[in-house]
């Protein structure tokens, strides 16, 4: 479990970089406006593959990282299986933070 990830995330989200929510994450994704997905390993099966599946087709990068809990946590929100990161500076350093492991 990356600390210094989940610090990051904290700060995206004061920073108003982050967009939470299946629905909303989704709506990111296809308007071009997603850099990053984050994806909660304790998301459903559907919501994973809905995920997944728009990220493919829009190519957007995305992560398997942590659960619900841990995510809602590091953005100060209550329990998120998905977050979408829309600035390309947090997305690029988040990318770097997650392909080291």
């Amino acid at each position: 479990m990356s600390v210094q990830f989940l610090q990051l995330l904290g700060l995206a989200a004061r920073a108003r970089k982050i967009v939470s929510g299946e629905e909303l994450v989704v709506k990111e994704i296809r308007n071009n406006n997603a850099k990053l997905v984050i994806l909660a390993s304790d998301a459903s099966n559907n919501s994973s593959k809905k995920i997944q599946d728009k990220c493919t087709y829009y190519n957007v990068e995305y992560h398997v990282f942590g659960d619900r809990y841990q995510l809602g946590t590091a953005i100060g929100k209550e329990a998120r299986v998905a977050l979408a990161i829309t600035d390309s500076g947090f997305a690029k350093k988040m990318s770097s933070l997650l392909n080291e492991k």
